[in-house]
């Protein structure tokens, strides 16, 4: 089939999207046209004065209720339409709406008295739309067709081969035979009709290939950022071997298989070997960071959340019990609906929201999970009565090496990468992530924090 897809149209599926909600804007918009010209045939005897004889009238009940009939078939065909440059597809729809609705237009146009017509201008508006939507060619060749069927009409009324359909009570007498009058309207007509499809397609144009060149530098950035990763990837696991092997070290002295250690040389050792596992986990990360971003696909399966957040659970169980908070998790879903995803992503989310509920709480306080749903999507929020975040700075808490101010004063320490892993894997499946605080296990002293993430379900 002819293919219609201007050479700039490089990003197809954007260009056909474009085109299938300008084609559905068309529709809606040829409804509305059609309670119109009801109105228009029915109304004006009763208000105006303004008379249809019967051929009249009988015509452009045919015309209104055709229009009616194939837009209703356009309106159904367009939901199976390709976007295939090669068979029909949503710009051949465009064409023949365009084919369909400048025909009927012309006959409106002839049976309300032609260069009598009040309904004349409207072919402005149908070429505004197809210079949005048409390729310039195709355009242009419209509009000279609209024109010279336009001028056969006016010509066969002037020298009577063609009836006049005159409209009783719009004009006091007809014009088709004044040639001044003739003239001008063709004239006029053929010049507002060249100048608006002139105008409209150049913009249109220019529009169009602006946001090509716009979605092809974005896919340059998006390529500078993945080789950026890489990069980073590379460099910070060459730093991460030699860190851990002193990690290693560390341990290896601290469980004293070299011999007993002084307390305060203990002491020094413990702290560095604290300092080693925190660099250790900011590297892991980084680098988690940096596959979120090279990696455009991910794995996908169904996901039970309830043996997930068991095991985020377990692994940080062991740092409740040593602070003694308090871990409960509360389930409040009726079905047990499932989700698609990557596992591992969500259980890396999970356990960063479950540890630093922990982390950032006091001794002795509570972290309470509970897992619900509505009516399409899985809820999960993690909350606790612990530091919490100050109100200013919680629209910054996703962003990478952020850390609230309060926690920076107690000295605890941390990356401020975990949140900004836990939104990018979120946003991942689909899902959304919003902070609160204070929490509902608020106290005076402690404002607390709760997480709530959402995650769809999977679809059968």
């Amino acid at each position: 089939m002819f293919n219609l897809v201007p050479a700039w149209a490089n990003h197809y599926e954007e260009f056909w999207l474009t085109i299938r909600r300008r084609n559905l804007w068309f529709i809606k918009l040829r409804y509305v046209a059609v309670a119109m010209l009801l109105f228009f045939i029915i109304l004006p005897k009763y208000f105006l004065g303004i008379a249809f004889s019967d051929s009249q009238q009988t015509a452009l009940f045919i015309i209104t209720f055709s229009i009616l009939a194939y837009n209703l078939f356009f309106h159904y065909i367009r939901q199976y339409l390709k976007h295939d440059a090669d068979s029909f597809n949503p710009l051949h729809l465009s064409i023949l709406q365009m084919i369909s609705d400048l025909i009927a237009l012309m006959l409106v146009v002839y049976f309300t008295g032609s260069v009598e017509s009040p309904l004349l201008l409207f072919f402005v508006i149908h070429m505004i739309v197809g210079s949005l939507i048409l390729p310039g060619f195709v355009i242009y060749t419209f509009a000279v067709v609209i024109v010279l069927a336009f001028w056969g009409i006016t010509v066969g009324e002037y020298y009577s081969i063609l009836p006049h359909h005159h409209v009783s009570g719009f004009l006091l007498f007809p014009l088709h035979q004044q040639f001044n009058y003739v003239l001008a309207i063709n004239v006029s007509f053929a010049f507002l009709v060249d100048m608006i499809v002139l105008i409209s397609n150049r913009m249109a144009n220019q529009l169009y290939i602006r946001e090509q060149q716009l979605l092809e530098s974005i896919d340059k950035i998006n390529a500078a950022e993945k080789e950026k990763q890489k990069y980073i990837s590379g460099i910070v696991h060459e730093i991460k071997t030699p860190l851990a092997a002193v990690h290693s070290y560390l341990d290896l002295v601290l469980q004293k298989f070299l011999g007993p250690l002084d307390e305060v040389v203990e002491e020094k050792l413990t702290r560095a070997r604290r300092r080693s596992e925190e660099a250790i986990e900011l590297i892991n990360n980084v680098l988690k960071i940096s596959k979120l971003r090279i990696e455009d696909s991910f794995i996908k399966e169904e996901v039970d959340i309830a043996s997930i957040l068991a095991r985020s659970i377990k692994v940080s169980k062991v740092n409740a019990d040593a602070k003694g908070v308090k871990l409960s998790i509360i389930n409040k879903r009726k079905e047990k609906h499932k989700i698609e995803g990557d596992p591992l992503l969500i259980q890396i989310a999970l356990s960063n929201i479950i540890s630093n509920a922990i982390k950032y709480n006091n001794m002795d306080g509570i972290v309470e999970i509970e897992v619900g749903e509505d009516k399409d999507n899985l809820i999960i929020k993690v909350c606790d009565n612990g530091a919490g975040i100050p109100e200013g700075e919680i629209d910054k808490i996703f962003n990478d090496f952020f850390r609230a101010s309060n926690i920076t004063k107690a000295g605890i320490e941390g990356s401020g990468l975990g949140l900004s892993v836990v939104k990018q894997i979120v946003e991942r499946h689909n899902g959304t992530i919003n902070v609160q605080s204070p929490s509902h296990l608020s106290t005076n002293k402690n404002p607390g924090t709760c997480v709530k993430i959402t995650l769809p379900f999977l679809k059968k």
